[in-house]
C-alpha cells in the first residue's frame, strides 16, 4: 500500500465567544476553544453536550407516524396477536432487534424475531426475506427495524396477506416510500438529529411505555427499557452515527448500563472479548461490534439475536464463543482479501485520474467487502466499491464514502448499470451483473471526478485546539 500524505488542519475557534464559555462554566480556556470548534456556542448547548441528561430526551412522539405505530402495537398486545420483529444481520439490526423483543415481552405480548440471511436474501426487508419470514408463522402483525423505508413491494406483500406492517428506520427515504400501517423514520419528520436504527427502535419502546403508563405492571417495562441502554449504546456506536444530541446521551448512559449489564448474553460477550472495569466507545466499536457481526457476515445472524435475548446462562457462553470464533475467522478472511484488493489497486492508481474506486474479484466472501471497502476508502480517501461476483453470475458489493461525496448520488447517476443500491451517505450496498461491472466502474469514477474536488481527496488530521506549553 503506498502511503498518502495528510493535511493537518488547525481549527479557528470565535476568541469572544471562548471567553464567554471560560467565564459562565468556569471551564479552562482549551476546552472552551474545543467546544467552541465544534459549534456549542452557549454555555447552554456546551453544558447539555458535556452533561446529557435522560430526562432531556426528545419527545418520541414528535416522530411521524408514533402515535398510529403505538396504537396499532397495544391493540396486538390486548388480542394476544403474534408479532414478528424483522430484524437486520449488522449490529444496529441486531442490536434493534433485541430491544424491541425484550421490550415487547415486558409488555406481555406474543412476539419473536426473524433476521434475514445475508448471502441469499440480500440486504434489509427484501421480498424473499419477508417470503420466508411470514412462512409457516402466524404473524398478524411485523414491526421491522433498521430497515423498510423504501420497500414498497415488501411491504405490499406482506399486507396483501393480512399482516400490518410498522417499520422503524432510519435510511434516506426515496422518492417513493413503503405504505406500511406506520413509517416511522426522523429522516421523514422535522424532529430530532440523526439516530441509528436501534435509536428510533428505543423511540418507539419509550412511546409504548408513556402510553401505557396506567396499565398494569408497566414499573417493570420501564426498568426494562432503561437497563437496554447498553444496546443502544452499541448499535449507535457501530452504525458510526454523530455522538451529538440524542445518541451522547444514549452512549453516555448504556456505556455505565454495560458495565454492569443485566443480560446474560452482554455479560458472556463481553467475557470472551476480555473486557472488565470502566469501559469506552472504543471497546463497543472494536471489540464487541466486530463479534456481533461477524455473526451477520459469515455466520448464523439470528445467533446473535438469540444471544441477546437469551436469559439462559450455557445458552449465553455458547453462543458467544461461536461469535468469537466467526469473528476471528472473518479477520483472516479479511485481512486476505484486503491485501488482494490494495495488491490490485495500486497497480493502477492514479490519483489525478482515479476519484472513485471500483474492485471485482470472483471468490471473495460477500459477507466481508464491507470492512475492506472501509479500508480501502480510508486508505486512498476516495469513495471505494468492493464487489464479490459469485460463480452463479450475480454480483454483490459494498461501498464506503469520503465526507465530501455522497454515496446515495453517486450510485443514482450509475443506476442504468445496478440491479439495485440502497442504503446511506456514507456506507451502501448493490447489486449488478457482473458484464455491467466495467460500465459501473466508467460511471461511478466519472461520478465522483464530476462531485469531488483535488482538495477533498487529501486525508486531513483536523486539530481543535494547540495548547502551548
Amino acid at each position: 500500500m503506498r502511503p498518502l500524505q495528510k493535511k493537518w488542519e488547525i481549527r479557528t475557534a470565535n476568541l469572544e465567544k471562548v471567553r464567554d464559555l471560560v467565564a459562565a462554566m468556569g471551564i479552562p480556556a482549551p476546552l472552551a476553544h474545543v467546544l467552541v470548534t465544534r459549534g456549542f456556542n452557549t454555555a447552554e448547548d456546551a453544558a447539555q453536550f458535556l452533561r446529557p441528561r435522560l430526562a432531556e430526551l426528545d419527545d418520541p412522539f414528535l416522530l411521524p407516524d408514533m402515535e398510529r405505530a403505538v396504537q396499532r402495537i397495544w391493540r396486538a398486545v390486548d388480542a394476544q396477536e403474534r408479532i414478528t420483529v424483522f430484524g437486520d444481520y449488522d449490529v444496529d439490526g441486531v442490536t434493534a432487534a433485541a430491544l424491541m423483543i425484550r421490550v415487547l415481552r415486558a409488555l406481555g405480548a406474543r412476539v419473536e424475531g426473524f433476521v434475514p440471511d445475508r448471502l441469499e436474501e440480500g440486504y434489509g426487508l427484501s421480498l424473499d426475506a419477508v417470503e420466508r419470514c411470514l412462512a409457516g408463522r402466524e404473524t398478524q402483525l411485523l414491526v421491522t427495524v433498521d430497515c423498510g423505508t423504501n420497500s414498497v413491494e415488501s411491504v405490499a406483500y406482506a399486507q396483501a396477506r393480512n399482516v400490518d406492517v410498522v417499520v422503524t428506520d432510519h435510511h434516506e427515504p426515496e422518492e417513493l416510500t413503503a405504505d406500511a400501517y406506520a413509517l416511522i423514520n426522523p429522516k421523514l419528520g422535522t424532529s430530532g438529529g440523526p439516530l441509528a436504527g436501534v435509536g428510533v427502535a428505543f423511540k418507539l419502546a419509550h412511546a409504548l411505555v408513556l402510553s401505557g403508563s396506567e396499565r398494569p405492571g408497566m414499573d417493570h417495562a420501564r426498568s426494562v427499557l432503561r437497563s437496554l441502554l447498553d444496546l443502544v449504546a452499541l448499535g449507535t456506536v457501530a452504525d458510526i452515527v454523530p455522538l451529538v444530541g440524542e445518541n451522547r446521551t444514549f452512549v453516555r448512559y448504556g456505556l455505565v448500563q454495560m458495565e454492569s449489564t443485566e443480560w446474560v448474553g452482554m455479560k458472556a460477550l463481553k467475557e470472551v472479548a476480555g473486557l472488565k472495569g470502566e469501559l469506552n466507545t472504543g471497546h463497543l466499536g472494536f471489540q464487541l461490534g466486530p463479534r456481533i457481526n461477524a455473526s451477520g457476515r459469515i455466520g448464523e445472524p439470528e445467533q446473535a439475536v438469540r444471544l441477546l435475548t437469551t436469559d439462559d446462562l450455557a445458552e449465553a457462553g455458547a453462543i458467544a464463543k461461536l461469535l468469537d470464533r466467526d469473528n476471528q475467522e472473518r479477520r483472516a478472511i479479511e485481512r486476505k482479501m484486503a491485501d488482494e484488493a490494495f495488491e490490485e489497486i495500486d497497480r493502477w492508481f492514479n490519483p489525478e485520474e482515479n476519484y472513485g474506486l471500483v474492485v471485482a474479484r470472483e471468490g471473495w466472501h460477500p459477507g466481508v467487502v464491507g470492512i475492506v471497502a472501509s479500508r480501502v476508502a480510508r486508505h486512498y480517501n476516495r469513495p471505494a466499491v468492493i464487489v464479490s461476483i459469485d460463480p452463479d453470475g450475480s454480483a454483490r458489493g459494498s461501498c464506503r464514502s469520503i465526507e465530501a461525496f455522497d454515496l446515495l448520488e453517486g450510485l443514482q447517476a450509475c443506476s442504468e448499470y445496478l440491479s439495485q443500491f440502497g442504503g446511506h451517505r456514507m456506507a451502501a450496498g448493490l447489486e449488478i451483473a457482473p458484464d455491467a461491472l466495467d460500465a459501473f466502474a466508467t460511471a461511478f469514477n466519472t461520478a465522483a471526478r464530476q462531485a469531488l474536488e483535488p482538495v477533498d481527496l487529501s486525508s486531513v488530521q483536523s486539530v481543535d485546539a494547540v495548547v502551548e506549553a
